[in-house]
């Protein structure tokens, strides 16, 4: 069996940090007193975390295949997927911790800012990986040395031949 592609693991990662996000927003509108607290300092915020993924992130994503290592079909290793359950935890966890920490308004910008993020993911960045992919004919995987401090190290491997 294959590992999963870049696009692949941006797609489905996204769409759960996503629904992660919208879980916490429900539970934190539903349960906590304030969370509707300063909701224009909200959408400004969420709106500025969706412009900086759209320039920033995109350009991240751009950078990360440039770099990409050259592989041959089977060498890619395991695709280096997260998790998916690392997702619900840290999200609960950030929910949780700011909820309690900052206020409950602040918990409810976490719910939504994994939203922003996780659709940006699935789609936007799906987006430019896939269109890479059809321009350069070639698939990305993630590779081994992947962080959240070093950011993502992919690898490519030849969809066609010259």
């Amino acid at each position: 069996m294959s590992p999963p592609t870049y696009r692949e693991r941006l797609r489905v990662e996204g769409t759960v940090l996503a629904a992660c996000g919208v879980a916490s927003a429900i539970a934190v509108l539903a349960l906590a007193e304030g969370a509707t607290r300063r909701p224009h300092s909200s959408l400004i915020q969420l709106g500025l975390v969706a412009v900086l993924l759209t320039t920033f992130g995109s350009r991240t994503v751009r950078r990360s295949m440039q770099r990409a290592s050259l592989f041959q079909a089977g060498a890619i290793g395991t695709g280096e997927p997260t998790p998916l359950w690392q997702l619900a935890l840290i999200v609960g966890a950030l929910t949780l911790t700011l909820g309690f920490a900052v206020g409950w308004d602040a918990a409810l910008r976490i719910g939504g800012g994994c939203v922003v993020v996780g659709v940006a993911q699935a789609f936007l960045f799906e987006r430019l990986v896939a269109w890479e992919e059809a321009r350069g004919g070639r698939q990305f995987y993630r590779v081994a040395g992947s962080s959240l401090f070093t950011g993502t190290k992919l690898g490519t491997v030849p969809t066609r031949h010259p």
